[in-house]
């Protein structure tokens, strides 16, 4: 069985048209503590488009996530096909929006399985059991995140990598409209990294699927994203075709970073270049032999 999104029953709420979700960021600031940590923001995700949102450490990419998620306090709108995310329920919000942290808070004893199948919550009443329309979807999860064999052992003894699969599969349990990912290859290896990755552009592709994650990897980030959003200081200071975000010119502005970036045929190809160690007084000056100096002397 494959998990498909547009064959769901509809979650609670409004009817609406199945499909990947629009949204738009407006306006949008937080404070934290006295620090203002994101100012005047705005962006838009087409439906069924993937959009990565970079930057380097402390520019808000985290914090811009839970805005969207709902969970962190702000000024300014998100709006997911026009509805107020902020005026929305907390179960019709869980049904058109997926959010898998960076670092989440799993409950102990809680077996995989049985974490994952929370993700159907929104889908039945309070304090109701599970159907088994339910446990085939939380199922369907778990296979395609490779964590079938593991779906019997509780949470606190799967590795990072592992736990970070089992938050996405709880996520893609509740099959979400809007998929949000903080980092979602953080704690993988390059082989799992890709997998996932791979997943989720199958799940934007063929199932309509909409995307917004932060990625740390701008390599990823240049090859699986249609779109980017650079956040430096808490402001977007630039938003495009990867193409358009990553140059070398903006690398080395907002990231103080020396870069050689690459048109392949998969996307760019991000390669960090080593500056050149600039001579000190009294150092004799390298020099690369020429072909008149004859064989090298051992």
């Amino acid at each position: 069985m494959r998990l498909r999104l547009r064959e769901r029953a509809a979650p609670p709420g409004p009817p609406t048209t199945w499909g990947g979700a629009l949204l738009e960021v407006q306006g949008v600031g937080v404070t934290l503590g006295r620090a203002r940590v994101l100012e005047g923001v705005d962006l838009t995700v087409e439906p069924r488009r993937w959009t990565a949102i970079v930057g380097p450490n402390g520019a808000g990419k985290s914090t811009l996530l839970r805005v969207v998620a709902g969970l962190q306090k702000h000024d300014g709108r998100v709006l997911v096909d026009g509805a107020d995310v902020g005026r929305l329920a907390p179960r019709d919000r869980a049904a058109r929006i997926g959010y898998a942290p960076q670092v989440p808070v799993l409950p102990d004893g809680v077996a995989v399985r049985e974490y994952v199948l929370l993700g159907r919550t929104p889908y039945h009443p309070l304090l109701s059991s599970a159907r088994d329309a339910d446990r085939e979807i939380a199922q369907d999860a778990l296979d395609r995140l490779d964590l079938g064999p593991l779906a019997d052992r509780p949470l606190r003894t799967l590795s990072g990598g592992e736990r970070q699969r089992a938050v996405l599969a709880r996520a893609l349990a509740q099959q979400p409209r809007l998929l949000l990912l903080d980092e979602p290859t953080a704690a993988l290896d390059l082989g799992h990294a890709q997998q996932l990755l791979e997943l989720v552009d199958e799940l934007r592709r063929e199932d309509g699927l909409t995307v917004l994650s932060t990625l740390h990897d701008l390599a990823l980030a240049g090859q699986y994203a249609e779109r980017l959003v650079l956040l430096d200081s808490g402001r977007v200071v630039a938003a495009g075709a990867p193409g358009e975000v990553l140059t070398s010119s903006v690398l080395a502005r907002h990231y103080g970073a020396t870069a050689e970036v690459v048109e392949g045929p998969d996307g760019l190809r991000v390669h960090p270049v080593r500056p050149a160690r600039p001579v000190r007084a009294g150092e004799p000056c390298p020099s690369v032999p020429s072909a008149d100096d004859g064989p090298a002397q051992p």
